[in-house]
């Protein structure tokens, strides 16, 4: 989910230049823990956060939401039920909503250096009534290998916007953080109900 590559800041107290960590989502931990600022590669000085970080921490995220809609409309053409189908849609269209509202705040942040509301999204769980038989073979494995993979990454983005609410010092950033993280857990709820269902079942219980 992360990027290889690196921005340069130049240290204030040698001159030399810093990496900055953020640049994927097991590293934001790394500059929470040392105390929320970034290593000088010369002397070792901790360079404070700025917004120059927080700019780049929302592209990281951009980029994470980008790849979730690609994963869930992919995960969704796949499925041979109308259930997992509609359920992989929905997940589909709510990163591609983060994705728009992060899009929208960057905008904010570059132009006016200031930071969005953010309300949150739901999911419009509904009723479908078609009963199908128990999957079976590879299609189910299919499908429970799909909804582990979801499920592994929805736990990296609830870490990442975790750790960004630590981070963000503007009130309307943590809150949207917080939203975010809290959304990103219904999610992995929702895929482990799913795979449950399956595993147990044989049926997906999304949409009963």
């Amino acid at each position: 989910m992360g990027s290889d590559r690196k921005e340069i800041l130049t240290c204030q107290h040698c001159g030399a230049d810093a990496d900055l960590t953020i640049d994927g989502f097991e590293k934001v931990e790394d500059v929470i823990q040392r105390e929320k600022k970034l290593p000088c590669k010369t002397c070792g000085q901790g360079l404070p956060w700025t917004d120059r970080e927080d700019i780049k921490a929302v592209k990281v995220a951009m980029e994470a939401e980008r790849n979730a809609y690609q994963a869930y409309s992919k995960a969704a053409k796949k499925t041979m039920n109308p259930k997992g189908r509609d359920m992989f849609l929905q997940l589909s269209e709510f990163e591609m909503n983060h994705y728009q509202r992060l899009k929208d705040l960057l905008k904010s942040l570059q132009e006016k250096g200031e930071w969005i509301l953010y309300e949150g999204t739901t999911l419009k769980k509904k009723v479908i009534p078609l009963k199908m038989g128990k999957l079976k073979g590879e299609e189910q494995l299919t499908d429970m290998d799909a909804l582990k993979i979801a499920t592994r990454e929805e736990k990296k983005a609830q870490a990442y916007y975790r750790s960004m609410v630590e981070l963000t010092k503007d009130p309307r950033g943590r809150d949207m953080y917080k939203r975010l993280a809290s959304e990103e857990a219904l999610h992995e709820k929702l895929l482990n109900d799913q795979y449950y269902s399956l595993h147990n079942t044989g049926s997906w219980s999304w949409g009963d």
